[in-house]
C-alpha cells in the first residue's frame, strides 16, 4: 500500500484525487489546496465522493512534506509559475518523496528540457534519492507511447505525424486553456502559446526525443501556427466568442530533414464543430482524437478516443491525463532516483492497479 499526497484539486487534480481514494492499492495521506474555499474540507467532498476520508486539505506544504509519503501527485499549474512550482516539487524530492505529475510538460522528455528546469529538479532528486516523472496525454502518451506502437508495425517510415484534433467547446477552462490558446481574442493578439519558442520548447522536445530514438538527425525543428476567426457568435462552455475573434487554432512543430518534415507534432483545436470547417476533423464523427499516422510501408494510422463510455470527451481527456500519472506511481516508487521519461518505463508500468 503506497501512501500518496495529492497536490492541487483543479481540472486534472480532482480526478487524480478521486482515483487515489478509490483505488485499493493506494492510501491518501494528504491533500494540498491553495484556495481558502478548499482548505479544511474533506478530500472526498472536494472530488464528489460520498464517504469522508478523514483527510482534510491544507495549504501547509511543510506539514505535507513531514508526512513522509511514498509519492506526491503534482497537478498544480506550473507553466505560468515555474519558480514557485520548482520550489514546491523540490521540497518533496529533497525529503525523499517521489513525485509524479502532469504539469511542467517540458519534462515529458526530460533529456531535452532546458537546464533552468531540469538541473534544480535533478539535484533535488539526487539529494533525496527520489524520482520525478511528468506525463500526460498530449504532450505525453500520444508522442511517447502511441507513436512507438505504430512505428513497431512499420517496415520503413518516411514520415511520422502525431496529432490532437479536439473540440474544446465543452471544456470549462477559459482561464488557462482559453487564454493560452488565444480563444476569444482578436487575431492580432499573440497568446503565450504562440510566443516565439514556446511551441518548440513544449512539443519540440518530443520531436527531438523521437528523432534520437529513431536514430536520425534533424536539420531543423520549426514551429508554426494558424488562427481561425469566426464570422458569427459562438457560444459554448469554454466561452462566448464574438464575430471577428479567434475560435480555432492549428499549430505544430516539425522536425525537418532534407527540407521535408519527417516528424510532426500537431494540434487542431476548435470551439464547437462550427469553427474552422475546412480544417481536419476526427474520424467517424468523434469530437476528439489523439492519433499517429506513419507514412511509408505499409502505412499506418492509429486513432485513440477518450470518453467512449458516455463521458464528455474533454472530461475524458483530463481523467486520462490524471490516470497517466497515478497509474505510474508504483513504477516510479521502485525506479532509480532521477528524472524519468516514458521510455524509461515498461509499457506495463502504466497499467498496474487499473483493474480491481
Amino acid at each position: 500500500m503506497r501512501r500518496i499526497i495529492q497536490f492541487s484539486t483543479g481540472n486534472v487534480g480532482v480526478h487524480a484525487l478521486r482515483s487515489i481514494i478509490e483505488r485499493p492499492d493506494l492510501e491518501l495521506a494528504g491533500v494540498h489546496a491553495s484556495s481558502a474555499g478548499k482548505t479544511g474540507r474533506d478530500a472526498a467532498e472536494l472530488c464528489g465522493l460520498p464517504a469522508p476520508t478523514g483527510v482534510t486539505a491544507t495549504d501547509d506544504i511543510e506539514a505535507l512534506v513531514a508526512l513522509d509519503a511514498d509519492c506526491v501527485v503534482y497537478t498544480s499549474q506550473a507553466e505560468t509559475r515555474p519558480t514557485a512550482a520548482i520550489d514546491e516539487i523540490s521540497r518533496f524530492l529533497r525529503a525523499g518523496t517521489n513525485v509524479v505529475g502532469t504539469s511542467f510538460v517540458w519534462l515529458v522528455a526530460p533529456e531535452q528540457a532546458d537546464g533552468w528546469l531540469r538541473e534544480p529538479l535533478a539535484a533535488a532528486c539526487a539529494d533525496g534519492e527520489s524520482t520525478l516523472y511528468i506525463n500526460g496525454i498530449d504532450p505525453g502518451f500520444s508522442g511517447d507511447t502511441l507513436v512507438f506502437t505504430a512505428l513497431s508495425l512499420a517496415a520503413r517510415a518516411t514520415a511520422v505525424t502525431v496529432q490532437e484534433i479536439f473540440d474544446y467547446g465543452t471544456y470549462d477552462d477559459a482561464e488557462f486553456t482559453g487564454v493560452s490558446f488565444g480563444f476569444g481574442t482578436r487575431p492580432d493578439h499573440t497568446p503565450i502559446m504562440f510566443s516565439p519558442g514556446v511551441l518548440s520548447s513544449m512539443w519540440g522536445a518530443q520531436v527531438r526525443s523521437l528523432a534520437v530514438d529513431l536514430g536520425i538527425e534533424l536539420d531543423e525543428v520549426r514551429e508554426r501556427h494558424e488562427k481561425w476567426v469566426t464570422p458569427e457568435p459562438i457560444d459554448c462552455t469554454m466561452m462566448r466568442v464574438e464575430p471577428g475573434h479567434v475560435a480555432a487554432v492549428k499549430f505544430g512543430v516539425d522536425g525537418l530533414r532534407g527540407g521535408h518534415p519527417v516528424i510532426t507534432m500537431e494540434h487542431v483545436n476548435r470551439l464547437t464543430a462550427a469553427a474552422a470547417p475546412e480544417w481536419p476533423f476526427p474520424p467517424d464523427g468523434h469530437p476528439g482524437v489523439h492519433r499517429v499516422v506513419i507514412d511509408g510501408s505499409p502505412g499506418i494510422e492509429i486513432n485513440t478516443h477518450v470518453g467512449t463510455s458516455g463521458i464528455d470527451h474533454n472530461q475524458g481527456g483530463v481523467i486520462a491525463t490524471a490516470a497517466r500519472a497515478v497509474n505510474a506511481i508504483e513504477a516510479v516508487c521502485r525506479a532509480p532516483s532521477g528524472l524519468l521519461a516514458a521510455g524509461d518505463l515498461r509499457a506495463t508500468d502504466h497499467v498496474r492497479g487499473v483493474m480491481w
